[in-house]
C-alpha cells in the first residue's frame, strides 16, 4: 500500500501543471554618461516588448519578462564589465539588450557574455570591428555597422556638393571606426579631408580642439561625437568663435536633446541615424507614444533586440543562451510569416505550432553576416530647432 501511494503521488507531481518560467533580460544602457539623454527611451522601448509578450501569454506555456537595468556608462569598461557581471552572475539573465556604445560592449562581451555563455543583441553599439570580432555566435545587433554609416554620409557630403571636410570624433572605438570609414568613403568620392582630430569627452573648455580644426578647415565639420558631452562642447566652441557654421551629425550626435541645448544656430545642420520609412517603423512609434514613450534614436532598435531574444528562444524551446543563439537568425531573416511590432503574441504561437516566422520589426531588420542589421538610415536636417527627416536611404 504504501508504495502504491507513492507512485501516486509521483504521478500527481509528473502530471501537475509545471510552474511557468520567470524569463530576465538584463538590458545594459548608459543610464549615465555622454548618451544619458537616449538611453531612458531606448530602455522602456525594450522593455515595452518584454511586457507584450509577457502579457500575450504566449511565450514557453506562460512566461513572463522581467527586464532587470545595469547601467553601461557607455564609456567606461570597468563600471559596464562590472554592471553586466551582477547581472549574470547575482540577477541570473538569460540574455541581455545592449550594451550601448561599442567600447563598453565589447567589454562585455568578451569579459562576460562569451565567458558565461550569454546572448547580447545591441541596439546600437556600430563600431566595424564587432563584425569580425571573436563571440562564439552570441553577439547580434540591430543597428548596422558604422561601415555603411560611412558610406551613407559620404553620399550625402556628395549630393550636397561638400568638397572639403574636417573631422573630429570621440576617442573610442565607435569614434574611430566611423572617422576612418567616413574619411575612406569621402576620398573615394574624390572629396578633402583637412584634419581628422580626436576629441576626450567630458571636458570643460574645447577652445584647443577647435583652434585647430579651425586652422584646417573645410566646407563643413563632421562631428562623429556624443550628443550630451564631448561633441555638444565641440559645436558650441565652434559656433561660438565662428569657425564653423555647418555640422553632420552621424548617429551618436542624433537626439532631440542637441537642437535644444544648442538653439537654432544648429539650423541647417545634418547627419544620419537608422531608421526606416516602413510599416513597422510607423506602428512602433504609435505604440511607443501610446505607452508614454517619447521615441528618439535607437529606440526601434531596442524594441527589436528585446524581441529577437524572445522569439529566438520560442523557437529553440529553451531560454539557454548556448541553445537559442543558433535561431536567432530563424526569426529575423525569411521564409517566414511577417511579424510587425505589435503581433509578438501571432509569431510566438506561430513558433510554438512549429511554423516559420520572418521578424521585420520596427526597423525592417535583416540580419547579415556578423550578425548585424543590414543598415537602413534616415537622413536628418536640424530645422525649426528640431531634427527632421529629410529622407531615407
Amino acid at each position: 500500500m504504501k508504495k502504491t501511494l507513492m507512485a501516486l503521488a509521483a504521478t500527481t507531481i509528473l502530471v501537475s501543471p509545471a510552474m511557468a518560467e520567470d524569463v530576465k533580460l538584463g538590458v545594459i544602457l548608459g543610464f549615465t554618461g555622454p548618451i544619458e539623454s537616449l538611453t531612458p527611451a531606448m530602455a522602456a522601448s525594450a522593455e515595452l516588448a518584454m511586457a507584450e509578450v509577457s502579457e500575450s501569454g504566449a511565450l514557453m506555456d506562460g512566461a513572463t519578462v522581467t527586464p532587470i537595468r545595469g547601467d553601461s556608462t557607455c564609456v567606461d569598461s570597468a563600471a559596464a564589465t562590472a554592471a553586466a557581471e551582477r547581472l549574470v552572475t547575482a540577477e541570473k539573465v538569460h540574455a541581455i539588450v545592449g550594451a550601448d556604445c561599442s567600447g563598453v560592449t565589447t567589454a562585455i562581451l568578451q569579459n562576460v557574455a562569451m565567458a558565461n555563455g550569454v546572448v547580447m543583441i545591441s541596439p546600437s553599439a556600430t563600431s566595424p570591428a564587432l563584425s569580425d570580432m571573436e563571440d562564439d555566435d552570441l553577439f547580434f545587433r540591430t543597428a548596422p555597422s558604422d561601415a555603411r554609416q560611412g558610406q551613407v554620409i559620404a553620399d550625402i557630403l556628395e549630393d550636397k556638393g561638400v568638397k572639403e571636410i574636417a573631422i573630429t570624433f570621440t576617442n573610442n572605438d565607435y569614434g574611430k571606426g566611423l572617422a576612418e570609414s567616413i574619411e575612406t568613403n569621402f576620398k573615394d568620392r574624390g572629396g578633402k579631408v583637412t584634419i581628422s582630430a580626436a576629441h576626450e569627452d567630458g571636458k570643460g573648455d574645447y577652445t584647443a580642439e577647435v583652434g585647430a580644426l579651425a586652422q584646417a578647415g573645410g566646407d563643413v565639420l563632421v562631428v562623429a561625437g556624443y550628443l550630451d558631452q564631448g561633441g555638444k562642447g565641440i559645436i558650441q566652441g565652434a559656433l561660438d568663435t565662428g569657425a564653423f557654421d555647418t555640422f553632420v551629425l552621424p548617429d551618436g550626435m542624433i537626439g532631440d536633446a542637441l537642437p535644444k541645448a544648442i538653439g537654432s544656430d544648429l539650423d541647417g545642420s545634418y547627419g544620419t541615424v537608422p531608421g526606416t520609412d516602413s510599416e513597422g517603423a510607423d506602428i512602433f512609434d504609435k505604440m511607443a507614444k501610446d505607452a508614454g514613450i517619447s521615441p528618439d534614436a535607437f529606440s526601434a532598435e531596442s524594441y527589436d533586440a528585446a524581441a529577437l531574444i524572445l522569439l529566438a528562444m520560442q523557437k529553440a524551446g529553451s531560454t539557454d543562451s548556448k541553445v537559442f543563439r543558433d535561431h536567432v537568425f530563424d526569426v529575423a531573416n525569411a521564409p517566414g510569416e511577417e511579424i510587425l511590432p505589435g503581433e509578438l503574441a501571432k509569431g510566438l504561437k506561430i513558433l510554438a505550432e512549429g511554423g516559420d516566422v520572418n521578424y521585420v520589426g520596427a526597423t525592417a531588420v535583416e540580419l547579415v553576416r556578423g550578425g548585424e542589421s543590414a543598415g537602413n538610415y534616415r537622413e536628418i536636417l536640424v530645422d525649426g530647432g528640431e531634427n527632421t527627416t529629410a529622407k531615407f536611404r
